[in-house]
């Protein structure tokens, strides 16, 4: 270990984490506050997050003995690019650079590798033995931009092939100069206390045990078919499940609209926020969807999911922690109805 990290242990040291979105993203990167505060009990541990997912952290936030998160710092890049001409806008910025630079921290740990992420780095605190640890190279189908590497201070390569937690990983270990975690430390992303804390959502229109069905994602290649879902959704309504679908935007509800109505007693609910998310998944019988953010946040937060592949790699985001988690298909080969429906029949009561 060197002389810096040493140091810095004794001392306390002060972490930022930069991680700023998308959710799915924000998710796989939460095991690196477990696994720093298990090894570093008394650091200072940020983060800076787009505000949109800032609810996504709360639960980790430090409070009442309970050590996570110290602080959020809120990151309003996609508003303010819509506003750049207004005083308010500018008045935020400076807000949050305040706010950025006041603690100077011992180790900055950007695991995104995009600009922008790279210049929250470079508008932070620090001093000048400082640890700034971001990506030297890309993964297969994630976004990276190698103009970030010139504002790190410690390049870490990761294999073109890593699965997003294990990336996050990989960067943390090299910035405190530990052993690499393995999958052999199951990743932790939301205490079992919190979980099991959360209160049930009333959806109007529910009637019994119910299976949440996340149909939609950003990216139509990673959908699948219509006819599969309706095949899917009628084995679920005979075995006595109400099947759910929800959605995000106009688009998406005509989609589940037309699901539904091929599917005995199956619901297209109002619309909910991402954190009434947490609730609604908390109490599915079943969550099933493809790869996209709330289908992940079903597998973090350890209930039964089934996650679908149809057009991005299995190995980049797949729930490999728990057995309550069955992941199918994989980039260029969607599974069938049928092998969807045998993963959900092996997870439901």
């Amino acid at each position: 270990m060197s002389n810096l990290t040493a140091n810095h242990l004794i001392s306390s040291p002060k972490i930022l984490l930069v991680k700023l979105s998308s959710l799915g993203d924000v998710l796989h990167n939460l095991p690196i506050v477990w696994d720093l505060r298990t090894r570093l009990p008394d650091a200072q541990i940020d983060w800076v997050v787009e505000e949109g997912y800032v609810h996504l952290l709360k639960p980790l936030l430090s409070r009442d003995g309970f050590k996570g998160i110290d602080h959020i710092i809120p990151f309003g890049l996609r508003r303010w690019k819509k506003n750049l001409l207004k005083l308010s806008t500018w008045q935020q910025f400076f807000a949050f650079r305040k706010q950025l630079q006041s603690t100077q921290y011992d180790y900055i740990i950007e695991t995104q590798g995009l600009l922008k992420s790279a210049l929250v780095c470079a508008l932070a605190n620090k001093a000048s033995n400082t640890v700034v640890a971001g990506l030297a190279n890309a993964t297969q189908f994630s976004g990276y931009e190698p103009i970030a590497r010139s504002f790190y201070k410690q390049c870490v390569q990761v294999p073109v092939d890593c699965h997003a937690v294990d990336r996050s990983r990989r960067v943390m270990c090299a910035a405190l100069d530990w052993p690499l975690l393995d999958r052999a430390v199951i990743p932790l992303f939301y205490s079992e206390s919190f979980t099991e804390a959360l209160p049930e959502k009333k959806i109007e229109g529910i009637k019994g045990p119910y299976v949440l069905c996340f149909h939609s994602t950003a990216r139509e290649a990673k959908r699948w078919p219509n006819q599969d879902w309706i095949i899917l959704g009628k084995e679920l309504a005979s075995r006595g499940y109400q099947v759910v679908l929800p959605w995000g935007n106009s688009a998406e509800k005509v989609m589940s609209e037309e699901i539904a109505k091929q599917v005995p007693g199956a619901l297209v609910p109002n619309a909910f926020s991402i954190e009434d998310a947490f609730s609604v998944i908390a109490h599915a019988a079943l969550t099933i969807g493809v790869d996209t953010g709330l289908t992940h946040l079903a597998a973090v937060l350890g209930k039964p999911t089934v996650e679908i592949y149809c057009d991005s790699p299995l190995w980049k985001t797949e729930g490999y922690w728990a057995s309550n988690i069955c992941n199918v298909g994989d980039i260029g080969s969607p599974p069938s109805a049928s092998e969807v429906v045998a993963a959900a029949m092996r997870l439901l009561p």
